[in-house]
């Protein structure tokens, strides 16, 4: 891997672009044993081959931000949406105060989707700054958790959210 991370910097260089092997991680490649393939941190998959040219692809989108596009369409095409755990406390209890107005949230269950489900927590966090559940929007906007909903609930604010975001 030394060899072809020189000659990956020999091949750059050459073209007036550096990238030290620093800047390089691998990246499994499983169409072929034959080659090593790389990721940068400009979003390039760059692919060495034991007996060719180095080819690069640039990456589209990454996986988080299709994650953060889902999350964004999925808030904006529901009119409350509960990202949630099943054995949470927290979680049961928003469901349960929302089941008790008549109102049926879209709920994304996280501990029932595998990997994806700690990397869509990730994206919550980043888009909300919240890194727990349940993590409830209203109306395409974040309600926050258990706490913020049932305070929004006690001061009578909940359902005028709620009648909003059904009518929108």
């Amino acid at each position: 891997m030394a060899a072809a991370t020189s000659q990956l910097t020999r091949t750059f260089t050459s073209s007036s672009v550096s990238l030290s092997p620093l800047t390089l991680s691998h990246f499994p490649n499983s169409s072929s044993s034959s080659s090593l393939s790389f990721i940068s941190h400009h979003k390039q998959i760059l692919t060495i081959r034991k007996h060719g040219a180095l080819k690069i692809q640039a990456m589209t989108a990454s996986f988080g931000s299709r994650l953060e596009e889902t999350v964004k369409k999925t808030v904006t095409d529901n009119p409350v949406v509960v990202y949630s755990k099943t054995w949470c406390s927290y979680s049961s209890e928003v469901k349960s105060l929302f089941n008790r107005l008549g109102v049926q949230p879209h709920v994304i269950e996280l501990d029932q989707l595998g990997a994806q489900g700690p990397q869509l927590q990730k994206v919550l966090e980043r888009l909300t700054g919240q890194h727990t559940v349940p993590n409830v929007f209203i109306g395409g906007k974040h309600i926050g958790g258990c706490s913020e909903t049932v305070k929004l609930h006690r001061k009578g604010e909940l359902e005028a959210l709620l009648t909003d975001a059904k009518n929108a």
